[in-house]
């Protein structure tokens, strides 16, 4: 869709153009996992403009989150999330100016159905942070989260079940 790199500040547009690309509609609530997971994919594969270029530093990274929280009602829940460490956010310039992590994130929440029960109690409530670079390790990487994920009888059930509604955020992590 873009080969130059976004500014960071439209990187939810961005991953938006995704979905519609996948007829999914962020502001009408995603109603498709897989094919949302499939424009997730292809959206990390985006050069993002203002990300901090330290190789040292983890600077664009993906996790997916599962569970029940407070915000939105204690109902089972999926997201996908990308995390960039954007330089000068605050116009500042140079080696002090420390980054500032943001996360563009598509929440997706769905009803109790019975085989989500349980989502909130798996061992682990997030893939973890990858920061595998684009190209073919982030590929790989997301192949291999993926698989992980779908050992999870919970998260199998929730890839196939439909969304009640959605949220697409760009947000600055705390």
């Amino acid at each position: 869709m873009t080969a130059m790199p976004v500014p960071w500040r439209s990187s939810a547009e961005v991953f938006a153009q995704y979905l519609r690309s996948h007829g999914l509609d962020a502001a009408a609530d995603v109603v498709d996992v897989d094919a949302a997971w499939q424009a997730f994919s292809e959206f990390l594969q985006v050069e993002i403009d203002g990300v901090d270029l330290d190789p040292d530093s983890d600077a664009d990274g993906f996790i997916v989150q599962w569970g029940r929280y407070s915000w939105n009602g204690y109902r089972p829940s999926l997201a996908f999330t990308r995390q960039l460490a954007i330089v000068g956010v605050d116009d500042r310039d140079g080696p002090c100016a420390d980054p500032e992590y943001w996360q563009v994130s598509l929440e997706m929440r769905f009803d109790d159905e019975p085989d989500l029960a349980g989502i909130d109690a798996l061992p682990e409530q997030d893939t973890g942070f990858n920061f595998a670079p684009i190209g073919p390790h982030r590929r790989a990487a997301l192949a291999q989260m993926r698989t992980d994920m779908a050992g999870h009888p919970q998260l199998q059930a929730a890839w196939c079940t439909k969304p009640t509604d959605s949220e697409l955020t760009l947000d600055r992590a705390d």
